[in-house]
């Protein structure tokens, strides 16, 4: 039988009810959220979060005013240019970043394969790209591909089995001379693990490789600093966070795009652009843009520009959900039949945990009987396969959204007692 790691037991300190401050208002947010009328507890954010009201608003109101091709003197082109100048604006000030270099896409995955399409450009038999087992494929698949078109090696950085911790340490090791790039999530969606990115970047500036960070699954819970992370690129998904489906890829340094084979239609493109293909959507683009005014107001005590209301709300969050997430993986702890996987000390509030004799799929049907959205993993590919879950069969997979409170988590943690 495979060995899954976790249940480790803790000293939870103080309850984990009350670590949060008062400036979160669950309830308050809680209210801007139409979707969560329908009376099932999302427990399902990994997929993405649902939509607050405001979002929806910004998407429905785009849609309805006059939106052109951007180029003309007349509004409705000036608008559309508008649109797209305040969502660059927008994702800089989420990640501390210059809007000049965010470029703007359909996801973070299209993103992230035309950028591997574009710094492979230079890439030569022998070269060599490092990825880690704990990402999402978006953060993978790119980079493989790109190296078996270029004869380059991939080589893989291992996440400890009993944490599920990414150690820093290795990347000493498989950094080399001859290496590219590093490709490393800032979070996984899958068992909540936030790896230790500065150190990571460390090494690999040694060599001058480019590092490419997913922060597609932190970016909702975790205030971000492109310089902080040492990153020169990141890649984000508005959905992650209540967000329209688009996505955004972040240079430290705009003067790089200028440097990368361009894939636009228009020959002339600079800058962002030149990562850019086809027309944008302008009304999921205004979207996005509701989408990071959301996250700033959060808690509605901050004040100031909107990158210091984002620090500020993202920051209350964090310790919000640190309790809850605490509480929960304690409360799973206590069932003799629940294994909990990893341990890690870093972590967004994504989970997953299996129940003894009960496969994945069953459990989550279970659950949905009983009004509790999860998902169940199969354990065959990424993170879970390289842990050995297959073979117990499955894990589920949980995460706490900003409008998760005690009560939903106490329903999940009745409902998989109920399967002992």
């Amino acid at each position: 039988m495979a060995h899954v790691p976790g249940n480790r037991v803790r000293d939870p300190g103080a309850d984990p009810r009350t670590v949060c401050g008062m400036a979160f208002d669950v309830a308050r947010v809680r209210g801007l959220f139409p979707a969560l009328g329908d009376g099932w507890v999302h427990l399902d954010a990994p997929a993405g979060m649902q939509v607050p009201e405001q979002v929806a608003t910004a998407v429905s109101t785009a849609l309805r005013a006059p939106v052109s091709g951007p180029g003309g003197i007349f509004p409705a082109s000036q608008r559309a240019e508008a649109i797209v100048d305040a969502a660059r604006r927008a994702v800089a000030d989420l990640v501390g970043a210059d809007p000049a270099g965010v470029v703007l896409g359909p996801s973070s995955a299209v993103l992230l394969s035309r950028l591997a399409d574009a710094v492979s450009d230079t890439w030569f038999l022998g070269d060599e790209v490092v990825v880690s087992r704990l990402d999402h494929p978006a953060n993978i698949a790119p980079w493989q591909r790109a190296a078996q078109r270029t004869g380059s090696v991939v080589r893989w950085a291992e996440v400890d089995i009993e944490t599920c911790e990414l150690p820093a340490w290795q990347y000493d090791e498989l950094i080399t001379d001859k290496c590219k790039l590093v490709a490393v999530t800032a979070a996984s969606g899958s068992v909540g693990t936030r790896p230790d990115l500065r150190k990571i970047a460390e090494a690999a500036r040694r060599t001058d490789a480019l590092v490419v960070v997913d922060a597609s699954a932190a970016a909702p819970f975790v205030p971000l600093d492109i310089t902080s992370m040492n990153a020169d690129v990141v890649a984000v998904s508005a959905n992650t966070w209540g967000g329209p489906p688009v996505g955004a890829l972040v240079f430290r340094d705009p003067s790089r795009l200028d440097l990368l084979p361009s894939v636009a239609v228009e020959p002339g493109a600079r800058g962002p652009e030149r990562l850019e293909l086809g027309p944008h959507a302008y009304p999921l683009l205004a979207g996005l843009v509701a989408s990071v005014e959301y996250l700033a107001g959060l808690d509605d005590a901050s004040v100031g520009p909107r990158r210091e209301r984002v620090l500020t709300s993202l920051g209350s969050v964090k310790a919000y959900q640190a309790g809850l997430l605490a509480n929960l993986i304690n409360e799973l702890r206590s069932l003799r039949h629940v294994m909990v996987i990893g341990d890690a000390m870093r972590r967004v509030p994504a989970l997953a945990f299996t129940v003894a004799g009960v496969k994945a799929g069953d459990c989550v049907e279970h659950l949905s009987e009983r009004g509790v959205c999860a998902f169940a993993d199969s354990g065959q590919h990424g993170v879970f396969s390289v842990l050995g879950v297959g073979e117990v069969g499955g894990a589920v997979r949980v995460g706490l959204a900003h409008y998760t409170n005690a009560v939903e988590v106490d329903e999940l943690v009745r409902a998989v007692a109920e399967l002992g």
